[in-house]
Order: C-alpha cells, then sequence, then structure tokens
C-alpha cells in the first residue's frame, strides 16, 4: 500500500520497515503487515494517507536517459541524477523501472506506483529489453552462437534472445539484442566475454514501449490513459474499473543452472527456466 501511494518501490520501503521508521497504529511495523485505508500509517512520524493516491489515479511517463546521468536520487559526486529532469510531484515519488548505467542512454520508464515498477522488472514477467550496441573487436559466428545458446556470468547463466548484425566498418559494428532480465551491466559483461568492448550502448525498448524519434535525449513523455493501461497488461496487472487486479506471480525455479555449452534449445524443450535476481540493479 505505501508503494502504491507513491512514496517508493517496494524494495525501499522494506528497508524503511526493517529499519524501524514505517508505525501502524502506534507500534513499529513488520514486513508483510496487513493494513486496511482506516489505519494510522507513520513514516518517520508523518502520517500517511492510504487512501490519498488510488493506484487507478498513478502516473508513469517515458524518458530518454542521456549518457551522463545516475540513476540514484542523489550523488555524492554531485553528478546529475535522471530524477532531476523530471516533473516534480506533491505527496508521491517517481519510481524507475530498472537502471541504466552512467556510460549508458536511452529508454527508462517511471511510474508513481511502486508495485508497478517491482512487476515490470519482476524476472517472471520475461519482459524483453531491446539494446543497440556499437562493438569494437572481431565478432565470428561461434561468439555470436555462445552468446545466443548461454554464458556463465558470475555463476549466472546469460543469453541474448536474439541478435542481429547491422552496419559498422573497421572494428566497430552495430549490433542489436534483446534479453528478458535485467542484471548489473549484463550487455556490456556478455560482449566482454567474447573479447569485445562495447562503445556505445542504447536501450530502445522495454516492453512493447519503444522509444521514438520524437523523444529527444533529456525529454520525457508522460503516458496517456490508454498507455497506462497498457502498462499494467505489460506487467500482468488487469485493469478493472480504473483499478489494478494483480495476477499472481510465478516463483523463479530453484533447479540447477546448465552449463555454458549447453545448448539453447534444449533449456527451451525441458521448459526450465532460469533463475533470476527478484532485484535487478543496471540494466545494462
Amino acid at each position: 500500500m505505501l508503494a502504491h501511494a507513491g512514496l517508493g518501490s517496494r524494495r525501499e520501503i522494506e528497508d524503511w520497515i526493517r529499519h524501524g521508521r514505517v508505525e501502524v497504529d502506534g507500534k513499529v511495523a513488520v514486513i508483510g503487515q496487513q493494513v486496511g485505508a482506516q489505519s494510522r500509517v507513520l513514516v518517520d512520524g508523518r502520517r500517511i494517507q492510504l487512501n490519498a493516491t488510488s493506484p487507478g489515479s498513478s502516473r508513469a511517463l517515458l524518458y530518454h536517459k542521456p549518457v551522463g546521468q545516475i540513476c540514484s536520487r542523489q550523488d555524492p559526486q554531485g553528478r546529475p541524477t535522471v530524477f532531476d529532469a523530471l516533473p516534480k510531484l506533491r505527496g508521491q515519488r517517481w519510481v524507475s523501472v530498472g537502471r541504466l548505467d552512467f556510460n549508458t542512454s536511452g529508454l527508462m520508464l517511471f511510474t508513481t506506483d511502486g508495485e508497478l515498477a517491482h512487476r515490470l522488472m519482476h524476472p517472471s514477467q520475461e519482459i524483453e529489453r531491446e539494446y543497440r550496441c556499437r562493438v569494437r573487436g572481431q565478432v565470428n559466428p561461434a561468439d555470436l552462437r555462445r552468446l545466443s545458446e548461454g554464458i556463465l556470468l558470475g555463476g549466472q547463466l546469460c543469453r541474448f534472445e536474439s541478435i542481429r548484425t547491422q552496419s559498422g566498418s573497421g572494428a566497430n559494428h552495430w549490433h542489436t539484442v534483446i534479453l528478458k532480465e535485467g542484471r548489473y551491466r549484463e550487455v556490456r559483461r556478455m560482449w566482454e566475454s567474447v573479447g569485445c568492448t562495447v562503445s556505445r550502448l542504447v536501450r530502445v525498448r522495454y516492453g512493447s514501449f519503444r522509444l521514438s524519434r520524437e523523444l529527444k535525449s533529456g525529454q520525457h513523455q508522460e503516458l496517456q490513459r490508454s498507455q497506462h493501461d497498457g502498462l499494467y497488461r505489460l506487467a500482468g496487472m488487469k485493469m478493472g474499473r480504473g483499478t489494478p487486479q494483480r495476477k499472481p506471480m510465478r516463483s523463479s525455479p530453484a533447479s540447477a543452472r546448465a552449463a555454458p555449452n549447453d545448448k539453447a534449445k534444449t533449456n527451451r524443450a525441458t521448459g526450465v527456466k532460469r533463475k533470476r535476481p527478484v532485484n535487478p540493479r543496471n540494466d545494462s
């Protein structure tokens, strides 16, 4: 309920609860505690009106992140953040759907509904992320096959759902890749595993939302109601009478991962899904 009220993401609010910053009806809250619209909830001593912001009145926008911004709200080094460029809110907070690292540009989604953001990032949704990457180094068919079938990075099996090689000259070539997860610097690390370096990385699509040419670097575009409803559908939250109705999320299986030389088609044939982190960090 606190996430829906736009105070932050699920992950942030769980940390607040662990540190005793949230009270319910005069007692320190615990994670998983049930509350209702009439509950007296305080965060850092300030009363929160849980019924002030219904899920149906949440907001969402697309943002074209430029290189040189971080995705944290504050930076000890004083670097600009993506939140500096977003519209100011009263009584709510923008929550990012995943992150992009300092040197990566492209499409980001923001919402005031922390539950929606959580579900859009959850690996069980298998939402596609599409990137254009300029790669320096020689890439042969065997490298592309390895990247498609799966490579072990830090004990986790990572793979591109598809790779399309595009234009380029000399040692630099553009590739478009698609993956369904948001692990830390995954695109860069995968190319590095075959001896290549990503010199430019742009996220051009998240699920059904694509970065348009009209949305210039550093600009944002608020979603219309029909687009906003589509965002809830993408997250598996069916809209009913203006309020999202949640479908239960599938849990990631605890089965062992395949070795890096296992064929991808074998994984698909068995139906075993790769275990992914529930709280992804910087996607790229």
